[in-house]
């Protein structure tokens, strides 16, 4: 799917180029094309010119004659312009060669298979191709006849062809270096929704996973209940109470997906106020102490008071209670959690620490992931869905904040929290 999607990325953005480049070559050359065709009609009118201060339309040559220099106006001679490879041909009404001027030698069947060009035309001006070289030509007609002048152009229509091989030579050169930096822009345009939907593939699976346990039990259950029909319910009440049970906990699972799914949701309004988390955490402490004591675990803590953070008091008082639930989970009879609040610079520091078993290199990297536990099998045994710390990450990122990780195997194990 995200080859095809990449695919039609090149293929689209291609075509817009190559339709741009066409468009940006055709100008160029159309301008180019008219800038050579007025320099011809110049060129020509000019070497025009020339031949007419050489004597006027009157003066008549024998065919074959090559007189490029006739004296005029008291012995001075107006030569064609110095650059201008040409020559003139006249003609009578029925286009038959009566007189040439030129400055260069040529036998008499060139000029004919000129002027029969000229004549087959029928234009006043034009172009055509003789013995290798472009020739541009413009007629008058005169009293007795006809008058075609001839200008070499081939220099000129060799621009024009260069400029169209430079131009495709140039697009396509374009287009290869287009196609792989396209290309490379493409993957990395994609991986970013690749990588998404990867995820989101995984948490459909892992959601549907994690549901079909406690469906299963209940269905279960509700066979036995149901295989017992006459039984009384005080006889039955313990396969009520795993149906229940397993009832809450998918309850509480589909509670957390929600709450994560509006959390995800950036359109999402979050009443955001200056609260005073210092007291926040003092409360969420008190509600833990009963469960820290029953499990003889050491609390030790530190909060600087007065600590003003700005965002949703609520939920931030959920991160600290996700992460001390953590905590304690994972830390074992006699063992210790170690919780401080400070100002750091610029940034309010939540820290919890508890010993343990850890978290082994290779898992801090995944543990803020959607259901991902180190230990699936005990995780379970725990209650645990591996929602937890997905659900603090997302409050602390919508809080402008960080939440990091760090662990010693076999010996402890320090969340920590930043917020500005």
């Amino acid at each position: 799917m995200f080859t095809k999607l990449r695919n039609r990325f090149l293929i689209v953005n291609l075509v817009i180029i190559s339709i741009i480049m066409f468009v940006a070559f055709a100008a160029i050359y159309t301008i180019t094309y008219r800038d050579v065709q007025n320099d011809i009609r110049m060129e020509l009118g000019k070497v025009m010119d020339s031949y007419h201060k050489k004597g006027g339309l009157e003066d008549q040559h024998p065919v074959g004659s090559i007189d490029p220099f006739v004296p005029v106006n008291g012995g001075k001679t107006v030569p064609p312009p110095a650059r201008a490879v040409s020559f003139m041909l006249r003609a009578d009404s029925n286009w038959t060669l009566t007189g040439i001027e030129s400055r260069f030698e040529m036998d008499g069947a060139f000029y004919e298979a000129a002027l029969r060009e000229t004549s087959a035309a029928g234009k006043d001006s034009g172009q055509f191709e003789l013995d290798g070289s472009e020739w541009a030509y413009t007629v008058q007609q005169t009293y007795d006849g006809y008058m075609a002048v001839y200008l070499d152009v081939s220099d000129r229509q060799a621009i024009l062809t260069n400029l169209i091989y430079t131009f495709a030579a140039v697009g396509l050169a374009m287009l290869i270096v287009i196609y792989f930096t396209s290309r490379y822009f493409a993957n990395r345009s994609i991986a970013p929704i690749k990588e998404a939907f990867e995820k989101q593939k995984q948490f459909i699976a892992d959601a549907s996973h994690e549901l079909k346990t406690p469906l299963t039990i209940i269905n279960t259950n509700a066979d036995v209940l149901l295989a017992g029909g006459e039984d009384t319910i005080q006889n039955q009440a313990k396969w009520l109470h795993y149906i229940k049970s397993e009832t809450e906990r998918m309850s509480k699972l589909t509670g957390d997906l929600l709450f994560l799914t509006q959390l995800d949701d950036s359109q999402t309004d979050m009443l955001f106020a200056n609260f005073d988390m210092s007291e926040a955490v003092e409360n969420i402490l008190l509600t833990m102490e009963a469960v820290v004591f029953e499990k003889r675990i050491a609390l030790d803590y530190t909060i600087e008071p007065g600590l003003t953070v700005y965002g949703s008091g609520e939920q931030m008082k959920q991160v600290v209670m996700i992460l001390l639930d953590n905590a304690v989970k994972y830390t074992k009879p006699e063992g210790k959690i170690a919780l401080s609040l400070k100002k750091l610079s610029h940034e309010t520091v939540l820290s919890v620490t508890n010993t343990g078993e850890g978290i082994a290199p290779e898992h801090l990297n995944r543990i803020f992931d959607r259901f991902y536990r180190t230990d699936a099998s005990r995780a379970r045994k725990q209650g645990g869905y591996g929602l937890g710390l997905a659900i603090a990450k997302s409050i602390v990122e919508r809080h402008k904040g960080r939440i990091s990780a760090k662990s010693v195997p076999g010996e402890t194990t320090t969340f920590t929290v930043y917020l500005p």
